[in-house]
């Protein structure tokens, strides 16, 4: 299977069942207690459970875990990618294959307390579509917590729209916001600006966020800045309209130089024009030519790999598949 948008709502999807889809990356160890977690706060809500691993092609074996617990629970679903797509490529394959009524999306190294989806529900029951969790005191390091701020900052500034960093891709959203993000075709996926972008009703709400219990995290700097520059990329223009802002800066510059130049041989303080000025000149001008082509290249990449059409994820494995759409 693979990555292709849902043109219209699911028609397998069950009242009653909230779905819990979990990228899997790098902890193995928290699989069963994340499963047993779940299901028992959901079970408590009076809801049936679907809880739906998606192996990213992790590098501690976290499927033969998967396979495990998938025989002895058969409301857990395991999904094997063929490759690591990366963590958003995950959920979008979790996502839709999701069939409750409500989906909850958390990451697996229990650092998203399973304990809290009673309360993201509640604010679902309140009347909002979308329910994220606000992690008031994160327990990360501080490099993480300055890296994450950093990051979710110059998020803020290029896209244009307010990045809150309390908050990432854990919440509960109604089957109305799940089909609609399913329905979006890029390929460049990011799963918490897309519910955003969908503009349903969104509540925030306060949750405890605990210690990773494994490992440690995946994103590297320099993998939040690529993260970055393909989130940029691919939801705003606004480097589009730096450049130009910047071509015009450069060219005032330009022109009130040639002025001043014109000014000062008119009034012989010039003889001859300066070897150095202009060898200057043309590597500043450009360096920032470079720099502007550049970017017009990195966009017209993004409609490149958009046009080739190819899927954004390739499901290779599936355990505890509905059939027919039902159990």
């Amino acid at each position: 299977m693979n990555g292709t948008p849902q043109t219209r709502p699911r028609p397998d999807v069950k009242p009653g069942l909230l779905s819990v889809v979990s990228p899997v990356y790098g902890c193995k160890s928290c699989l069963e207690s994340l499963a047993e977690r779940s299901t028992i706060a959901i079970r408590q809500l009076g809801m049936e459970a679907e809880i739906i691993l998606v192996d990213d092609n992790s590098p501690d074996g976290a499927w033969s875990r998967i396979e495990e617990l998938c025989a002895v629970h058969p409301h857990v679903r395991g999904l094997r990618l063929s490759r690591n797509f990366g963590q958003h490529y995950a959920i979008a394959a979790g996502i839709e294959q999701a069939r409750g009524e409500l989906v909850a999306v958390m990451d697996c190294d229990l650092q998203d307390l399973p304990e809290e989806l009673p309360k993201l529900v509640a604010a679902i029951r309140e009347g909002h579509d979308v329910a994220f969790a606000q992690r008031i005191e994160r327990q990360d390091s501080a490099f993480k917590r300055f890296t994450s701020y950093a990051f979710f900052r110059t998020l803020s500034y290029l896209t244009d729209t307010h990045q809150d960093h309390s908050t990432a891709n854990f919440g509960v959203f109604t089957r109305q916001v799940i089909d609609t993000v399913n329905t979006m075709s890029e390929s460049d996926r990011c799963f918490p600006l897309m519910v955003k972008w969908s503009g349903f009703r969104q509540a925030l709400v306060p949750v405890k966020h605990a210690e990773r219990s494994e490992g440690q995290s995946g994103y590297s700097f320099r993998k939040l800045l690529r993260l970055a520059i393909n989130i940029v990329l691919s939801y705003s223009d606004k480097p589009l309209r730096l450049v130009v802002k910047l071509g015009l800066a450069f060219s005032l510059f330009a022109f009130c130089v040639v002025l001043l130049s014109v000014y000062r041989y008119s009034v012989g303080d010039i003889a001859v024009a300066g070897f150095t000025s202009v060898i200057a000149s043309i590597w500043l001008l450009g360096g920032v030519m470079i720099f502007c082509v550049g970017i017009i290249g990195l966009y017209l990449g993004r409609l490149f790999n958009d046009a080739k059409g190819r899927p954004y994820y390739i499901i290779s494995k599936q355990l505890n598949a509905p059939k027919d759409g039902s159990e």
